[in-house]
């Protein structure tokens, strides 16, 4: 197994560098970089201008308007992308939906919805969690009724991400009591915008409302807004999550925070501590782990061979790596290491602050935000039984 990139390759990763840092603002590299607070503005800019280019629905076939790449130019995309300093394409449109309405969308539905997903125009969001029905998402309560040419939607959602900022959501609804819970869901598109949805901000350990919870009170949903078939939503809910399959490591972005670390480390003269660039070199040593594993799944599928099964076991050493990056940075900034208060930033009150200690800037808040990654996308307990049962056959 060659895990080297070809000459092509190498080739396609300049002119990828060179356009992103041609096309990125130098605003949302230093928010980024620094690890500052995104609006919503900075993350449709980006997304905007990728989308003029054909880049954002990146993985898109050329059928549907993307570039074709293979697997390996995407993840050199994703990667020169991250050490530049781009905002993460947030995923609920182009790389979450946007292959379940290729896959098992109508042609109707293609010329709907796509176009203003690959142009970044219209912002998605995700509705799959519920109170009670997260790691177990086939509990869910949501309803729809069907009521002639509509449906009728009843329940709530929640853990939103950004969902403040959505104007259309994809929900897995229940339209059947019968059977097993995973037969009875259904795949809805819902405008964010209709008579009865309400959005509700949960403000996290760092100030941020990043994710809400939306209810549903008696929401009138065009039937036509259904994907696929009737009661067939938890096949299309399992493609989404089956679909990218190296990206929820988040390699490229650990990478270019473990940089960030070590600048960190040498301002604030803990580099020199040898215990402390142990734990850095321990850190570094299994990001190359990490990436060598997605590394070998690419070269699985650039070779036409069965990809392994290692998603699971992706997400458990990405999300714990990033955890440790951010423990770090906060043991090498000490008392610098203060929250993100974004009033008090936008009032110009951190200005002296942030000049002196710029890298150490909101680490606090950037620490509480990650103690989420070993959670979100199916937790690590439960991938590690995942990995158990798939991977090693226990």
């Amino acid at each position: 197994m060659d895990l080297n990139f070809t000459p092509e390759e190498q080739a396609f990763r300049l002119q990828i560098r060179q356009w992103v840092a041609e096309s990125l603002p130098k605003d949302i590299s230093h928010k980024v970089h620094h690890a500052l607070r995104l609006s919503r503005d900075d993350m449709q800019r980006w997304a905007r201008i990728l989308g003029a280019k054909g880049w954002l629905g990146y993985h898109w076939p050329k059928e549907f308007g993307g570039p074709g790449w293979s697997a390996v130019q995407r993840h050199l995309f994703e990667e020169e992308c991250a050490l530049a300093g781009s905002p993460r394409i947030v995923p609920f449109g182009p790389v979450m939906v946007a292959p379940v309405i290729m896959a098992f969308g109508s042609p109707e539905q293609h010329k709907r919805f796509l176009p203003g997903i690959a142009s970044g125009e219209v912002w998605w969001s995700q509705g799959y969690s519920e109170p009670g029905s997260g790691s177990d998402l086939a509990s869910l309560k949501t309803r729809a009724e069907r009521r002639g040419n509509s449906y009728i939607v009843n329940g709530q959602k929640t853990w939103t991400t950004l969902g403040q900022y959505g104007e259309w959501i994809f929900c897995l609804v229940r339209t059947s009591t019968e059977g097993k819970p995973q037969t009875g869901i259904s795949f809805l598109l819902i405008d964010m915008k209709s008579k009865g949805v309400t959005v509700r901000p949960i403000i996290m350990l760092d100030g941020e409302p990043e994710v809400n919870e939306v209810f549903f009170d008696n929401v009138e949903v065009p039937a036509e807004n259904l994907i696929g078939e009737e009661n067939k939503g938890w096949t299309y809910a399992k493609f989404l999550l089956s679909h990218e399959r190296t990206g929820i490591a988040d390699v490229n972005r650990s990478k270019r925070e473990l940089e960030r670390l070590k600048r960190i480390a040498k301002a604030e003269g803990v580099y020199d501590d040898v215990r402390f660039r142990d734990q850095i070199a321990l850190l570094e040593v299994d990001i190359v782990a990490l990436e060598m594993l997605v590394l070998r799944v690419l070269s699985a599928e650039k070779s036409g061979k069965q990809s392994l099964d290692i998603a699971g076991l992706l997400k458990i050493k990405g999300s714990e790596i990033q955890q440790r990056y951010t423990e770090l940075m906060m043991l090498a900034a000490g008392p610098f290491a203060q929250p993100y208060v974004r009033e008090a930033m936008e009032a110009g009150w951190q200005g002296d602050y942030f000049a002196r200690f710029g890298d150490c800037a909101p680490l606090a808040g950037t620490y509480f935000n990650h103690r989420k990654t070993t959670i979100y996308g199916g937790s690590n307990e439960v991938q590690r039984n995942i990995v158990a049962q798939t991977v090693l056959g226990s």
